[in-house]
């Protein structure tokens, strides 16, 4: 399979993760090559391994990646920046999908690792090296392919040397393998021996451990058990492709239901025997920079602020895009930096009063997905028991002219004036985006001259933004995933550079919320014992998780400390019977703008139901402000076929295949 280019990903050995305040971290000597008989020494074993760790970072932070899988759902549509990039995979009449759409970065990241994985898999055992070393060959290998199957359908097993076996050769033909083999070749035998041979805690920071692989083996048995339901009939491919006439069969006669089981029962025991792993106190520390690499994470692509070299980006500027960088916060935050208050009071004198600053709440603005009105008025209803839009969104956006050196008169000020000609400190709220819709709210007064069209309420400094009113230009960025420095000094540090924080991909919390779709799913339950004991119930189980969003240790919109323990009120408003759409909804919660949505809803077969309309403002800056912030109800056109994503154009460019062998190749809805 030339296009997979089995060198290009993983032949340079992707460089360390640089794990921070541990001495057991993941070294490595860059190689051009890895070959068979270099897998047969315990060094070559372990650079192989080491590869695989990096490789994540090619996706995950990734913004292209993170758009792939965010477009087109009900949590991300187009930003004002957007381009083909994201236009063409939103579905919603500004592009159209093609097999050159920005959806191919898994295809050939994950092939190359497979391929490594293959060759530490078959000739680890000439290297001496422990069954534990080789299971996290497995896991990656599983990781990779069960990425592939839920993205395009049946993928290739064979990579040109035979199902499974490292290749080195130059295969310029490929043969799809159907979704029932991948799973049942690959990804479930690989995670089940993932979960016998890895150890409780990694064999290095960061490393895979047995509560991981459990997660992802149960995660691939409830998805494989939709796909073999499929309630919605959407078609699939390799197979039978007409609606609503596909049989779907499991190679060793399973029904969806025993898989089902299966999850619930994998997810449940993770559960109950964690290991050193746990939920964080609130979600607040989930998520704070300060925080990472905590045990709620069970996998992330690792970076450092210590050297661009093991950060994989530059820790100064980055134009974005390249190979490892991290910057898919980048494309959930807006361009705050337009913002604008007054140096004088009397006179409207504009100041860049919020500048790029390395802190979690700003970083670098792409403005390439924004979250539609219903992610604020439904999604995130309650903000004031649920900690988790506070700790989720930028809601505030406070000024740091003192950290930008801001000079009035020579002079750095002590205030600058803003809504109301009101004055206004370093670190005062500038624009605040409101919890619900507010009578009073001026959008129209352009005395103040507010360049991101925000309105006016009397007595506020702040100039405000009401959910109604978010638009594709402005719009709360995503704190979670903003950067973190250590660094900055007493100034705005390095907002331009690639992010140094690692990047969540797996967390424990995660195993909550799979048991409980389980259960929605018909799996017989049962009490879940240990720290986080509850009746095994799809609504006991969720609320373990909204008990901890209800506890409160900091407010980000305010930037004060709040310690408070809303978890009562939290479990009391969970509905008496939870459905998929519940689940959905509190994933959101949870996960928005993680990278989740996109597979959450094809997994279940929501996409259409949930992502074909949705409401947002408008996207022009010629228009006055308060025509900018009109509403505006938009449709999708999102076909049955689009549940499977296109195989790249890439793939096709160096297969020597008729052209009929080709479009047989891609999936239907492409051909």
């Amino acid at each position: 399979m030339k296009r997979i280019n089995i060198n290009k990903y993983i032949g340079t050995a992707l460089l360390t993760l640089f794990l921070m305040g541990c001495s057991n971290i993941l070294d490595e000597t860059p190689r051009a090559t890895f070959t068979p008989t270099y897998f047969t020494t315990s060094a070559g074993v372990i650079g192989g391994v080491t590869s695989m760790y990096g490789h994540l970072r090619y996706m995950f932070g990734n913004g292209y990646f993170l758009g792939a899988n965010q477009a087109g759902t009900d949590e991300s549509t187009w930003g004002q920046n957007s381009d083909a990039n994201v236009w063409n995979i939103d579905f919603s009449g500004v592009g159209t999908i093609s097999n050159t759409a920005q959806t191919g970065v898994l295809w050939g990241t994950a092939f190359a690792n497979i391929n490594t994985c293959n060759g530490v898999i078959q000739n680890a055992a000439a290297a001496g090296v422990s069954d534990a070393i080789v299971a996290e060959a497995r896991f990656f290998r599983a990781f990779d392919y069960f990425l592939l199957v839920q993205t395009y359908g049946g993928v290739p097993l064979d990579l040109g040397s035979g199902e499974l076996k490292f290749n080195t050769s130059t295969s310029r033909t490929s043969t799809r393998n159907t979704v029932p083999e991948v799973y049942t070749k690959v990804v479930f035998p690989d995670l089940v021996l993932a979960v016998s041979n890895l150890p409780d805690a990694g064999r290095v920071t960061g490393g895979v451990t047995k509560t991981a692989a459990r997660l992802f083996l149960a995660k691939a048995y409830l998805t494989y058990a939709w796909w073999l339901e499929n309630p919605s009939h959407i078609p699939s491919y390799p197979g039978a492709y007409t609606v609503g006439t596909e049989t779907r069969t499991d190679p060793d006669g399973k029904t969806a239901a025993a898989y089902y089981q299966l999850a619930y029962d994998i997810a449940t025991a993770a559960i109950a025997a964690p290991a050193s792993f746990g939920l964080q106190s609130t979600f607040y520390d989930v998520n704070v920079g300060s925080n990472d690499r905590n045990n709620e994470i069970l996998l992330y692509a690792d970076h450092t602020q210590t050297s661009d070299t093991y950060n994989g980006g530059s820790l100064s500027y980055s134009g974005g895009g390249f190979s490892t960088d991290n910057f898919a916060s980048w494309f959930e935050q807006f361009n705050y930096t337009v913002i604008t208050s007054s140096t004088s009071s009397t006179v409207w004198t504009a100041a860049n009063s919020v500048q790029r600053e390395a802190a979690q709440a700003y970083g670098r603005p792409w403005t390439m997905l924004a979250p539609p009105h219903g992610v604020f008025k439904t999604t995130f209803a309650d903000k004031a028991n649920d900690s988790r839009y506070d700790g989720t969104f930028v809601a505030t956006y406070r000024a740091n002219f003192k950290e930008a050196s801001l000079k009035v008169n020579g002079a750095v000020p002590t205030y600058l004036y803003n809504a109301n000609f009101l004055p206004v400190a370093d670190r005062d709220p500038i624009v605040s985006f409101l919890p619900r819709d507010t009578t009073g709210v001026d959008y129209s007064n352009t005395k103040y001259k507010c360049t991101i069209g925000a309105g006016v309420l009397p007595t506020r400094a702040d100039f405000v933004i009401e959910p109604s009113a978010i638009s594709r230009i402005c719009y709360p960025g995503n704190w979670k995933l903003g950067p973190y420095r250590t660094d900055n000094g007493t100034g705005l540090g390095s907002p331009n550079g690639s992010s140094t924080r690692p990047f969540n991909i797996a967390k424990f919390s995660e195993l909550f919320f799979i048991a409980a779709e389980a259960a929605v799913k018909g799996a017989t339950t049962s009490a879940v014992s240990g720290s986080y004991a509850n009746d095994g119930t799809a609504r006991g189980l969720i609320n373990v998780i909204r008990a901890r969003a209800g506890k409160w240790k900091f407010n980000n919109s305010k930037n004060v400390t709040q310690v408070a323990d809303n978890s009562t009120a939290m479990i009391a408003a969970t509905p008496a019977t939870i459905d998929i759409n519940y689940i959905l909804s509190e994933r959101s919660r949870e996960y928005f703008g993680e990278g989740y949505r996109w597979l959450d809803l094809v997994r279940t077969q929501k996409l259409i139901e949930l992502s074909s309309s949705f409401v947002i403002c408008g996207n022009s800056t010629t228009k006055s402000n308060w025509l900018l912030h009109v509403p505006e109800t938009f449709t999708r056109t999102i076909l049955p076929g689009y549940y499977l994503r296109p195989i790249p154009s890439t793939q096709f460019d160096n297969m020597d295949m008729t052209a009929a062998e080709k479009i047989a190749y891609q999936n239907p809805a492409y051909q």
